[in-house]
């Protein structure tokens, strides 16, 4: 059998003609970033296709990458998506490679539509698995026998792993490596990486961020120092001092250029972290509520309810059943 480096951990990026480049580079990214300054490095990374040299991603960029050899063992595969998915799907020799790689392999994982080549090649039947939302639908018709979370970040079943679309994968690529090396190394390639902060695949994929009518990127520093510093006193007076505004000018020219108002930006991260917690960790409520800025666990269920019509604890029981 053919092995990458002992030392590290060898993972394996597979790509096809029509691949989404950000489903690769995003994942390689990720796993450069704890090997830095590091000797042994704890991850080598190799990017495979089934014929080697240059793969012509769906953006026309072509990437490098090495033919993948019989026999060869992985910690970790990740299997790339894109516009190329469907042809790749009807290619009978890229799901046998799928197929008998996955069974040498520790972890074996798709980004984005991904998983349908995952699917396709009959490893995910009876588990649950996600895929981008706007392919979820066409998933759920071709695979039946697969439980499809559509609407999380990523799903982890037994050693398979499934991520939504594009940039999921960075996310996904986070927790792999918190997964191996412990939340701080995570963390701290995040914060390389200047991703504000690591979604847990519990999260939807449809977040406040996406709600926001940002007309550019004025306010992109602050709003991430508000969601990495939720449990702080954040009113609109320090946001305005952060922003080197005054607090009425700044308030003003927040909502203009986001479409709501700070104070209720920051309720939604709050409102949005919390839900995050209460149905993905083991914390208690009064933890929850004071790790999210609420402090009292009353003031957050108020909020739950207006929000969401349930309780924190309620949307926990039900995610928990789910």
């Amino acid at each position: 059998m053919i092995s990458a480096n002992r030392s590290a951990r060898a993972i394996g990026i597979l790509i096809f003609d029509g691949f989404q480049l950000l489903d690769a580079a995003g994942p390689i990214s990720v796993f450069e970033m704890p090997s830095r300054g590091l000797s042994p490095a704890p991850y080598s990374l190799t990017v495979y296709s089934l014929t080697g040299g240059a793969v012509r991603a769906s953006s026309g960029v072509q990437m490098h990458s090495e033919k993948l050899p019989a026999g060869l063992t992985l910690d970790t595969l990740i299997v790339s998506g894109g516009e190329g998915t469907r042809a790749a799907m009807a290619d009978a020799a890229m799901l046998s490679a799928i197929r008998d790689l996955s069974d040498r392999t520790r972890r074996t994982c798709s980004v984005c539509s991904g998983s349908f080549l995952l699917a396709a090649a009959g490893l995910l039947d009876g588990r649950r698995a996600t895929t981008h939302w706007r392919r979820s639908e066409g998933f759920q018709r071709l695979f039946p026998a697969i439980k499809l979370d559509a609407d999380r970040i990523y799903v982890r079943d037994g050693k398979y792993w499934t991520s939504a679309g594009i940039t999921a994968g960075i996310d996904l690529s986070l927790a792999l490596v918190a997964d191996d090396l412990g939340d701080d190394a995570a963390q701290a390639a995040a914060r390389e990486l200047v991703v504000h902060h690591r979604r847990h695949g519990g999260q939807s994929q449809f977040s406040v961020m996406q709600d926001l009518k940002l007309a550019s990127g004025r306010f992109d520093a602050l709003i991430g120092w508000i969601r990495t510093n939720l449990a702080d006193d954040i009113n609109v007076e320090t946001m305005a001092e952060r922003a080197g505004m005054s607090a009425r000018n700044f308030a003003r020219v927040f909502r203009a250029e986001t479409g709501t108002t700070p104070a209720r930006l920051v309720e939604k991260l709050r409102l949005e972290a919390a839900r995050q917690y209460a149905e993905t960790t083991a914390l208690s409520i009064q933890q929850v509520a004071e790790k999210t800025g609420f402090s009292d666990p009353e003031r957050m269920r108020v909020a739950f309810v207006k929000a969401y019509g349930q309780p924190p604890m309620v949307l926990r029981r039900q995610r928990q059943a789910s």
